[in-house]
């Protein structure tokens, strides 16, 4: 199959099909209706010779061929941008895009240095296009690998095989209660730990069952999967819950939430910056590391 410039362009709508899940949610990245959407799909499947999908009322769902396509047709298009970087790095250019993951609630980290890297990228002349995307740990990991994203920060207790990994700060977190909770206004010497313990909690649907932060407590009655949400439970008075410390910063000052028994009920959480480990990276994205690592003060390797 020798491709066409209208082929890029049905390989690109069906990659925006695949990450939005559904043709609906993919019309505003696109800018074109559905049944647009769908006339596509159904020219490139016509121009493979292979059914990429299910659609319907059942919802959106890959078939295993077009699994293998997608993963075929993210391959092509970074080498797309890869080479138009490389290109544009022998006229010494930075041209192309990074796609970078983060996880949430990190712009009230001190620690945190990714403005600072940003900054210091878009002091040079470049034509760059940021991609950033919010994402749980374990997603944030399977994009690198599958070469969705070009790096990611956070948090990775739990580390998948084929990732580089570059230590870049440590994140405390301690158990919190909300202004309504019944151990608000207790004092510290006459809670329990053990009372605490029974207190219903709201933990963090990405982390495993074995991490710190669910496996202490027996009546974890609600999981999320961001911090905000999880703030906004423990603010209802009726659960408590670990947080980063510099998120609960101003609601403690301002008297909303109370950290339990700090001293025993705390941890710490070390984040990195990750990158596939076996792929070439782009004159772009080596450039972000180099600032990342001025900012940090680390060696990005």
């Amino acid at each position: 199959m020798q491709l066409s410039g209208t082929d890029l362009r049905l390989l690109r709508v069906f990659a925006a099909v695949v990450e939005h899940q559904g043709f609906a949610a993919a019309q505003v990245e696109l800018n074109v209706g559905q049944s647009t959407i769908s006339n596509h799909i159904t020219a490139l499947e016509q121009r493979l010779g292979i059914r990429l999908c299910q659609r319907g009322r059942a919802g959106f769902r890959l078939t295993e061929k077009g699994a293998r396509v997608y993963q075929a047709v993210v391959d092509l298009l970074r080498t797309l941008d890869d080479f138009s970087s490389e290109t544009a790095a022998l006229r010494r250019e930075l041209v192309g895009r990074i796609r970078i993951g983060l996880v949430d609630a990190i712009i009230t980290d001190s620690n945190c240095r990714i403005s600072e890297t940003f900054a210091a990228f878009n002091q040079r002349s470049h034509s760059v296009l940021f991609e950033i995307v919010q994402g749980v740990p374990q997603s944030l990991q399977v994009k690198v690998l599958s070469g969705e994203l070009d790096v990611a920060v956070g948090s990775f207790p739990n580390r998948l095989p084929g990732l580089q990994m570059f230590p870049l700060h440590s994140e405390s977190q301690c158990l919190y209660c909300g202004r309504r909770h019944r151990l608000f206004s207790v004092p510290e010497y006459k809670i329990e730990s053990a009372a605490i313990l029974r207190e219903q909690a709201v933990g963090r649907a990405y982390w495993r069952s074995s991490h710190t932060n669910n496996k202490a407590f027996v009546n974890t009655k609600a999981t999320v999967h961001s911090i905000e949400h999880q703030i906004m439970l423990i603010l209802s008075g009726n659960y408590v819950g670990f947080l980063p410390d510099h998120a609960a910063h101003d609601y403690v000052a301002q008297g909303e939430l109370r950290a339990l028994k700090p001293d025993q009920f705390t941890y710490v959480t070390d984040f990195h910056l990750i990158t596939k480990g076996t792929s070439k990276r782009s004159r772009v994205v080596e450039t972000f590391l180099k600032d990342l690592q001025t900012s940090y003060g680390i060696t990005a390797g």
